[in-house]
């Protein structure tokens, strides 16, 4: 399939497995600490004039409400998008999720966006992540936003997290979202699935070595990490609401996706799975830079309207 990746696309996927193979600094690699390091340490991200960001502070994390108006308290109708970001369960929020949030917002029509900076690991292992997931999605009911009107999304580490939060609150009897986006979500901590091994050497990001976020086990720590809270890919999908999910066809987490996927179908669910031709983990995170991540925001666009029409 990978005859039909573009130009652009093309040398997007060599530069990525070129920054993501770069010599260890010092105990830490691009795949590893550094994504704190940046986070400590990159600019002040510029908010667009256009929109308006809320910083909040809860007991145990932060949480950023990126917003077109000053009114998104009292309006019970409004859209909300409660993004959950990646990092392997050891990343932070840094400014690709800001930027991530106002690119939700344009294609959504204008969706407020919640982005929680919840605790990772190896300081707050599971269940940390998920309790502030749960946390921050009951925040936004707190706030007037319906259920039925909130999109729970997430990429990598952050759609496995999607997923394991719909599993706890289905399985907890409380309100579900309206829908579901993942993007080259991790839902298999265990790494069993074909493409860990199929995709190793293709894979730009996590491939040809084991030095990885992919490989670190301190996110499950003494939990079993079989559990679908912590790998959903052994999860039971029924019941959910609609899911779009996107994958890379390079990834060694494209397994991660396809399963998950087959099991939503075998519950009933309505799911529209796609892999993308030879693109790599997380190739959204280009926004407009290559045609396949341009594709791909219109796709979720698409599945925005269709789950949120009157």
């Amino acid at each position: 399939m990978s005859e039909s990746v573009s130009l652009r696309g093309r040398t997007a996927r060599r530069f990525v497995k070129v920054a993501n193979h770069l010599p260890v600094i010092g105990n830490m690699n691009l795949n590893g600490e550094l994504q704190n390091l940046r986070s400590d340490r990159e600019r002040e991200w510029r908010c667009p004039e256009h929109l308006i960001r809320t910083v909040m502070e809860t007991d145990d994390f932060g949480m950023e409400l990126l917003s077109r108006t000053e009114n998104y308290l009292s309006n019970c109708e409004r859209k909300a998008i409660l993004q959950l970001h990646g990092g392997g369960y050891y990343g932070r929020m840094h400014n690709t999720y800001r930027d991530a949030a106002a690119m939700y917002i344009e294609v959504s029509g204008g969706a407020d966006v919640l982005t929680p900076d919840y605790r990772v690991a190896p300081e707050n292992p599971y269940p940390a992540a998920l309790e502030d997931a749960l946390e921050a999605y009951f925040w936004l009911i707190e706030q007037d936003y319906r259920s039925e009107n909130i999109v729970i999304a997430g990429d990598s580490a952050g759609g496995g997290l999607t997923l394991a939060l719909s599993l706890y609150l289905r399985d907890h009897h409380m309100p579900m979202p309206g829908g579901i986006i993942t993007m080259s979500a991790w839902t298999d901590l265990t790494k069993s699935g074909d493409s860990y091994q199929e995709n190793f050497d293709s894979d730009p990001i996590f491939g040809g070595t084991r030095n990885t976020l992919v490989y670190k086990e301190g996110y499950y720590k003494d939990h079993d990490p079989m559990d679908p809270y912590i790998s959903p890919v052994n999860g039971d999908y029924r019941g959910f609401p609609p899911m779009l999910m996107q994958v890379g066809e390079q990834e060694m987490l494209l397994s991660d996706t396809l399963s998950v996927a087959q099991r939503a179908r075998f519950a009933g669910g309505r799911i529209r799975c796609h892999v993308y031709p030879g693109m790599f983990h997380i190739f959204q995170m280009g926004f407009t830079l290559y045609p396949e991540a341009k594709e791909a925001w219109g796709e979720i666009a698409r599945f925005l309207k269709v789950i949120w029409q009157k």
